[in-house]
């Protein structure tokens, strides 16, 4: 069993910057990449970021336009998102997710947290 949880949502305002946290536990030696979706009010769920165990390998949203910044902490068995100039439209919960492929595709995670609430007020 993986165990997700995310931290460091809340509101904020519009061209701030946030970081959020994600804590693996469990049986973490079997995960191979972990990352960050998003889903909006009415909308699907996006793919947003995803690194590698090692943390050499790092795949970002193409719409993002570089906004995003996903790094880990191999010690602790955390990821972090970094995203910088904050919009309204970046409301959403992000969700954390761990798998065996840094894909952006949500069939390759088998493990998911419960979400945090990020909203951008302008």
């Amino acid at each position: 069993q993986v165990q997700l949880e995310e931290s460091g949502g809340g509101m904020v305002q519009a061209g701030d910057s946030l970081r959020l946290s994600c804590v693996a536990s469990g049986r973490t030696a079997s995960i191979l990449a972990m990352g960050w979706f998003r889903q909006a009010p009415g909308k699907d769920r996006q793919f947003v970021a995803a690194i590698s165990r090692s943390g050499t390998n790092t795949r970002y949203a193409d719409s993002e336009e570089g906004r995003l910044t996903i790094s880990r902490d191999n010690a602790k068995n955390t990821i972090f998102l970094q995203v910088s100039s904050l919009k309204p439209e970046d409301t959403a919960v992000y969700y954390c997710a761990a798998g065996g492929v840094v894909s952006p595709a949500w069939r390759h995670y088998s493990y998911w947290g419960r979400g945090t609430q990020v909203t951008v007020s302008s």
